[in-house]
């Protein structure tokens, strides 16, 4: 009696002797398998073949699958280096030229809705509510950053169930949608919150003034702008998402970028507008920004008992907290930073450069993240050391240098930093934006604060996914709002030591107290 194989399973086919080679469970409604087995060939002799586990994730198991079927169906070889698996993941063939002509049009496309958004905080930091309430640019980078790390983790969770098919049926799209919003909802009220306090405290450090009326003034604008800014991205997400499963485009490719370009600029519009609105009132009923925030704090257990039903946002809700408050309070102290440069009037131009160098450095470093990121689940699962040699930390020579794919984009995305603010210091300019002229000195400190900013992130990315690894979590989930808040803070730190140089050299051409 002999027994075959099953299609996945490679083996030699003359029978002289086990060779392992290996094989993976047929998908993800199997226990994978780990182990060998024998078989019995036509001329009786044994044929042992070994199946190991298959470390598919939900992100890449219908792909994973796809190249194990493929794999099964070449011709069979004696040759050693065809026993190894399958073929490697797309990301080893990439070659520079495609990353970069991949990676373009969204970094092109976020990049222009950070320029909107830039001329937007350059017309508003005139507004009598950020003359009076300095602490409302604290507020900036914090609802920024807010809104990136919510939109682009929404984005991501649900390309990659559209992906795996938990969108398929209408129960599922329903439950799904409805799970998600109510998460995003429940972490914009929370962090907004939080936002404002730290905006309340921060102000209040360096001069010891604080106001009653003003810090409910923040909070009202604060909570209200994260929760309208999250449920009318996340919308445009849903549908972005959607419509591409219904056309037949991945997900993945058209969400993130178009969460980044718009996010940006109806968050800033949002602040500006509600902060104004609430101003006004302030000389006739001071009782609305309590009963605002009572209002938006008084949603919250509807939209926990919703984010609860749904298994794919029950775990989040519970154990998503860390990296966004975290990255909060690092973009916070970016937001001061900006806020005691820009109420000088010497460097008021600095304004509408902010929201550029920050948005520009933080979609760069969140492409590098997670490229490497899925490279590693390619390999394994977080906590496995699934590569040759374990990572410590890594050197700069590693992380650019090196022939790896990783280090290939990680160069491709360094050099695009030079001709792509070059195209957005070119739009500013042509829209008459800011204080600033453009002179070859401020191009030469401005750019050297960006490549600066944009090396930092990209090493910072490189070792703290492998560490977040090793640590076992997940770095699609956890490492992006680090590193976003980290370009916040390094991208306004440098741009204001670049104006405050500028300055002190005397740069009269510059005008950047104009």
């Amino acid at each position: 009696m002999s027994s075959k194989p099953e299609p996945k399973d490679i083996h030699q086919p003359n029978g002289t002797g086990p060779t392992p080679s290996p094989c993976s469970s047929d998908g993800p409604g199997r226990e994978p398998l780990a182990g060998t087995s024998e078989f019995l060939g036509p001329d009786e002799a044994g044929v042992e073949v070994v199946v190991i586990e298959s470390r598919a994730n939900a992100k890449g198991v219908r792909e994973e699958d796809a190249l194990l079927e493929n794999g099964s169906q070449s011709n069979e070889s004696d040759d050693v280096s065809t026993d190894r698996g399958p073929a490697p993941p797309s990301p080893l063939k990439e070659t520079s030229f495609s990353i970069g002509l991949q990676v373009l049009f969204p970094f092109l496309l976020a990049g222009f809705g950070t320029v909107a958004a830039g001329m937007v905080l350059d017309i508003v930091q005139h507004w009598e509510v950020f003359q009076k309430v300095t602490e409302v640019f604290i507020l900036v980078p914090a609802l920024l950053g807010l809104k990136g790390n919510l939109e682009m983790t929404l984005a991501s969770r649900l390309s990659t169930a559209a992906n795996i098919g938990q969108m398929d049926t209408p129960k599922e799209l329903w439950r799904m949608i409805t799970g998600n919003m109510a998460l995003i909802q429940v972490q914009a009220t929370v962090v907004g919150f939080l936002a404002s306090i730290a905006a309340v405290v921060f102000g209040w450090i360096p001069d010891g003034h604080f106001s009653i009326p003003h810090a409910f003034l923040l909070c009202a604008s604060s909570v209200a702008t994260a929760f309208i800014a999250s449920l009318v991205l996340g919308m445009i997400m849903i549908g972005v998402i959607i419509g591409s499963r219904k056309i037949g485009i991945n997900p993945d490719n058209v969400a993130t970028p178009i969460a980044a370009s718009l996010g940006d600029l109806i968050t800033l519009a949002l602040l500006s507008g509600i902060s104004w609105g609430l101003y006004l009132e302030l000389k006739h009923w001071r009782y609305i920004y309590p009963l605002v925030c009572a209002f938006f704090v008084a949603l919250l257990p509807i939209w926990v008992m919703l984010a609860r039903r749904s298994p794919a946002t029950r775990e989040v809700l519970y154990s998503g907290w860390e990296p966004v408050i975290i990255a909060m309070a690092i973009s916070s102290v970016g937001g001061l930073i900006l806020d005691k440069t820009v109420s000088d009037p010497n460097f008021a131009g600095m304004a509408v450069f902010t929201p550029v160098i920050n948005g520009v450095g933080g979609n760069l470093v969140a492409v590098q993240a997670s490229r490497i990121s899925t490279f590693l689940h390619m390999n394994g699962m977080p906590g496995e050391n699934s590569e040759p040699t374990p990572r410590r930390c890594p050197s700069p020579c590693t992380t650019f240098f090196s022939p790896d794919v990783n280090s290939r984009s990680a160069r491709v995305l360094f050099l695009l930093v030079v001709p792509g603010h070059l195209v957005f210091l070119y739009t500013i300019s042509c829209m008459q934006g800011g204080h600033t002229t453009l002179t070859l000195i401020f191009i030469i400190f401005y750019m050297t604060a960006a490549l600066l900013q944009v090396l930092i992130l990209l090493y910072i990315a490189d070792w703290m996914v492998h560490w977040m690894w090793g640590r076992g979590l997940d770095p699609d989930n956890f490492s992006i709002p680090y590193l976003t808040a980290l370009g916040d803070l390094l991208g306004t730190g440098l741009l204001a030591l670049s104006f405050h140089v500028l300055w002190l050299i005397g740069d009269r051409d510059t005008d950047v107290g104009d």
